[in-house]
């Protein structure tokens, strides 16, 4: 033990009680990057990268409804503000995912780049010679031959037939196939690469809005017509966002009328109006559910639809304090609609209501509601509010949430009072505050327009990402051997292959290519 010591302190300079001597600066960062570019480390970061979307999946996230954010953080006084710090409620502009991202993206092209040159150096190599002991292949023939002849021509022919790329020894014939695994391989790697850099690029200049439009309104594509409005982070504004308008001329929805998907959305269509440009001619298009408008790189989708009734409120004066359609947002799948109305104008006291629209009204056990989603006995069911009225403050408000804090609900001999109206009705407010008329509705229809610049580039690396896949399955990278030597005043022929993957059908193979080359030889016995 002691001369090995020895011997090795000789050849190293280390006693053995010395320690390592360190890595210093370039040390460490080259054993950081061949950490961060070990395939090991892609698949941990691309785990965690799918791990880190769950949140965005399962909490509400602010590009996509910030009402429901809102309503979760009110809810959850405790939680939602560590959500808030965590970037829960915007995940994928969140700083940790961002770097997991980033990491991921570096260590595919740290992963991909170096093996792009092995791939081309291998590539450019011959097949390797055979090896001395052919007889220890997996894959393994022999036959004797009366003289060599052209077994190598025929061998040659038929392992060029047979795909591979050939190549001439003394004696021997070298072929080997199946660099498009490895090709799909890294085909695979990179079209992840590319996959990340169109999410990145539509992540950065797209943007994504809604808004809700009520039949016979328009909308032109500004960032103040927005109800809510994602933009990338390298959007600078409404100079980045194409200028086109649209008008929604009429909206038409069936329903299952019957069985045990009564109710359910069967069809739904906007016919729209759209200009281009403010100067452009008018053209129509009927909006439907997959099949968006495309405006200019930008599309617009439909993706709801409710009722909007049209009241007119009057004040104690009797001047119109409100008068118009105004949205209530669906709660059931019958469509229950629940939304308010706000009159801060109304004097000598301000005004407000909330309740629901019922499109098909019934009355129930626990008072009015709807049975079908479609209009066929629609009412407004109503509670109202009184106030003393209220300097402006400039902070913007909700028109879905009625602020109920400085209001009074009214009362009617000393309980508090409910209405309920079909289209055409009025009603006078307690205390002569005024009255309010039920004129009608109208549908609204919500519009996502979005711009995401990436997609085609992202869905070229999953369609490439599957290509490579399937290379990577499917091509089997084998090396076959023929040689011809003498062998105790005997010719001896050889035939032997070698799997460099998952070995299937080798033994065949070879066998199939021996066959080929015994007819032309003058002497067919196989040797045991």
């Amino acid at each position: 033990m002691t001369d090995i010591k020895d011997h090795i302190t000789a050849l190293t300079g280390n006693s053995g009680n010395e320690p390592p001597p360190a890595l210093g600066l370039v040390g460490w960062l080259r054993w950081t990057w061949r950490q961060l570019t070990s395939m090991k480390t892609a698949l941990v970061l691309l785990f965690l990268l799918a791990l880190g979307a769950v949140p965005g999946s399962l909490i509400p996230q602010t590009s996509i409804d910030p009402i429901k954010v809102s309503d979760f953080l009110t809810a959850h006084p405790k939680l939602g503000p560590l959500y808030d710090k965590l970037g829960l409620f915007d995940v994928y502009k969140s700083a940790w995912f961002s770097a997991i991202y980033l990491l991921l993206f570096i260590s595919l092209i740290g992963c991909v780049v170096p093996r792009l040159s092995v791939y081309f150096k291998a590539l450019r190599s011959r097949p390797p010679k055979p090896p001395r002991n052919l007889n220890r292949l997996p894959g393994y023939e022999r036959f004797e031959v009366d003289e060599a002849g052209d077994v190598l021509e025929v061998a040659t022919r038929e392992l060029k037939r047979r795909r591979f790329r050939v190549q001439s020894y003394d004696g021997a014939v070298a072929a080997e196939r199946g660099y498009l695994r490895e090709a799909g391989n890294l085909l695979f790697h990179f079209s992840l690469i590319l996959a990340l850099i169109g999410v990145a690029w539509g992540s950065l200049f797209g943007y994504r809005g809604s808004v809700l439009v009520v039949v016979g309104n328009g909308f032109s594509n500004s960032v103040a017509q927005y109800d809510d409005f994602t933009p990338g982070r390298a959007f600078s504004g409404d100079d980045d966002l194409p200028p086109f308008s649209l008008t929604v001329k009429d909206f038409q929805v069936k329903f299952q009328q019957d069985g045990p998907q009564k109710g359910a959305a069967r069809e739904f269509k906007a016919q729209l109006t759209y200009q281009e440009t403010p100067d452009a001619p008018e053209k129509p298009y009927l909006l439907q559910v997959n099949h968006p408008l495309k405006v200019d790189g930008s599309s617009v989708y439909l993706i709801g639809h409710g009722y909007a009734p049209r009241v007119t409120v009057r004040d104690g004066q009797g001047n119109v304090a409100f008068s118009g359609p105004a949205p209530f947002l669906p709660q059931d799948s019958n469509f229950s609609s629940f939304g308010v109305i706000k009159a801060p104008d109304a004097r000598p006291l301000t005004l407000g209501f909330e309740g629901f629209f019922l499109p098909t009204a019934v009355i129930g056990q626990q008072g009015p509601v709807s049975v079908f989603p479609d209009d066929l006995n629609p009412a407004l069911v109503m509670t109202g509010y009184y106030g003393r009225p209220q300097p402006e403050t400039g902070q913007p408000e909700s028109v879905y949430q009625l602020d109920k804090t400085k209001l009074t609900q009214f009362t009617k001999d000393g309980d508090k009072w409910r209405f309920q109206l079909a289209p055409g009705q009025s009603i006078a407010l307690p205390d002569k505050a005024g009255s309010i008329t039920f004129d009608g509705y109208s549908r609204w229809v919500k519009l996502q327009v979005s711009h995401t610049p990436g997609t085609n580039l992202a869905l070229a690396g999953v369609l490439l990402a599957i290509l490579g896949l399937m290379g990577s399955l499917f091509v089997h990278p084998r090396r076959t051997w023929v040689r011809v030597r003498e062998q105790d005043g005997r010719t001896v022929v050889e035939v032997a292959g070698l799997d460099r993957g998952p070995e299937r059908g080798l033994g065949d193979e070879i066998q199939a290519i021996t066959k080929s080359l015994r007819p032309a030889s003058s002497n067919t016995q196989e040797q045991p």
